[in-house]
């Protein structure tokens, strides 16, 4: 019997999103923005990632109204 005594190469993750940008005339985006400084500030990154995700799908073509 043979014993792998390797180890697995390390995960190579890549560097983090930057924070999209909130449309500035939108509520929907300012809240999401309010709500995600006060998770940065209350140290909740699962949160903060969490308003990240929603703010970039509300600024989403697909979401947008056609005129």
């Amino acid at each position: 019997m043979t014993t792998n005594t390797t180890m697995d190469p390390p995960v190579d993750l890549p560097l983090p999103l930057e924070w999209p940008t909130p449309s500035p005339r939108c509520g929907v985006c300012g809240a999401l923005a309010r709500q995600r400084t006060e998770a940065a500030a209350a140290g909740d990154y699962s949160k903060v990632s969490d308003c990240n995700i929603e703010i970039r799908a509300h600024l989403s073509p697909h979401r947008r109204r056609q005129p």
